[in-house]
């Protein structure tokens, strides 16, 4: 295959030491933030975060035989579910409800081995999949909004707001001017920038960082050992159904990674090779006591920033993640960032991962000028930005989960769908 004149690096291409540890460093600090909030918000220690997230991205760069570069993070989709589980069960219940999720990621690879992959395809075409992506990205916008302008007492801050704005202005500026080295980093430019500036005012505290150890481990939860597995009804219920919502999300990263690489991951390694990655992940995260992994958007977003995708820069992060881990001073350290630093960041990525879904859709040239297609789109919009959900007794199906799934049946029920063309389903 011919080079693009506009990639940097391609994804089996090696870099120089030096680029490669601080391009690593920036993926690193893009899926950070993300990475330990959902921990953090869900009772679970982020240093087993980071931990599983650095096993799981080494998984599943083996699984795909090193031909994707997709770093694995936290998975938000998850947030509510783990909550409700712990609540239920304790936190050993689910980390058994987020093993039984990435057990139906390896079903569904094996179904897509066996059976090709145009079934899901169609199952989740892009009709359905772009608009569950924009609901993701725009689901997590209050996150970052709330990260970038409210205190730790979750009141509003025009101190900490200017943080997240000097910080949102660093990236883009960075990513927009800056020529060279320097235009291939602006995620870390932007948090530096940020951070600095956060310094310079009197929000960072170094408190923890004196205090914490140069070597620590992890808080694992290891079964048999931190608790007994039992399989629940109210568990599967409450875990597996958020599965489609991860699988849908991960259909239209593999896709829009595509378009930003320029390679059809579908076709080669194969969908069933990148699913089976994504649920070994998960699997992993679960036996160690993590959230559930997945691709993360915001990496894919550094991905087009930058225009370097190799691989081995995705597994130095996945490594530095794993050091970081277990090197209290390290893990204090750049948990001493402030919010609205990482809310400034996430201000663009979480922005970038529903324009991915908004891109796809165009790229997918879905027609919205069919009836079928708006109504489509806009039901899944709604009821996933909206927060709606399904609970009764023992059950309850929210937001993200609840639009990817009644997408998927108005997609199956909806007359019409077999007009669409071969090149617009996939």
């Amino acid at each position: 295959m011919k080079k693009d004149n506009s990639i940097i690096l391609d994804v089996h291409e090696t870099p120089n030491p030096f680029t490669w540890l601080t391009l690593s460093f920036q993926h690193l600090f893009a899926m950070f933030g993300a990475t330990i909030l959902v921990p953090f918000l869900v009772g679970l220690d982020p240093a087993v975060a980071l931990v599983s997230s650095g096993l799981g991205t080494l998984a599943f760069i083996l699984i795909t035989k090193g031909q994707v570069p997709a770093y694995l993070g936290s998975s938000f989709a998850f947030i509510a579910p783990i909550i409700a589980a712990t609540a239920a069960e304790g936190p050993g219940a689910a980390m058994v409800g987020s093993f039984m999720a990435g057990i139906v990621y390896g079903i569904v690879a094996l179904l897509i081995k066996g059976a090709g992959y145009k079934w899901i395809m169609k199952l989740l075409p892009p009709v359905v999949v772009g608009p569950v992506i924009i609901v993701i990205g725009l689901g997590l916008a209050s996150v970052a909004v709330d990260m970038a302008m409210n205190n730790p007492d979750g009141e509003y801050s025009l101190t900490y707001f200017s943080v997240a704005l000097v910080t949102l202005a660093i990236t883009i500026g960075c990513s927009i001017f800056l020529k060279g080295f320097f235009s291939l980093i602006p995620v870390l430019l932007g948090i530096a920038g940020g951070y600095f500036y956060a310094l310079s005012i009197g929000l960072v505290n170094f408190a923890n960082v004196i205090k914490a150890p140069i070597f620590e481990k992890p808080d694992f939860i290891i079964p048999f050992i931190n608790y007994s597995p039992t399989l629940s009804l109210e568990i599967f219920l409450l875990m597996v159904p958020v599965a489609v919502v991860t699988l849908s999300e991960h259909i239209g990263h593999q896709l829009v990674l595509g378009k930003v690489v320029g390679r059809d991951f579908i076709q080669k390694p194969g969908l069933h090779r990148s699913i089976l990655g994504d649920g070994v992940a998960t699997i992993i995260a679960s036996l160690i006591g993590g959230p559930p992994n997945t691709t993360y958007g915001e990496n894919i977003g550094v991905l087009a920033i930058t225009r370097v995708y190799s691989v081995f820069i995705i597994g130095g992060a996945a490594v530095l993640a794993i050091l970081f881990g277990f090197i209290g001073k390290i893990t204090a350290l750049i948990s001493s960032i402030p919010t609205p630093v990482m809310g400034g960041v996430s201000i663009l990525l979480f922005g970038i991962i529903a324009s991915s879904g908004l891109r796809m859709m165009v790229d997918s040239k879905v027609d919205l000028g069919n009836n079928r297609n708006l109504i489509i789109s806009s039901v899944i919009l709604v009821i996933g930005i909206g927060g709606a959900l399904v609970k009764v007794p023992g059950f309850e199906l929210q937001g993200m989960a609840l639009s990817a799934i009644i997408g998927i049946v108005l997609n199956l029920v909806l007359p019409g769908a077999n007009k669409q063309t071969e090149t617009e389903t996939i």
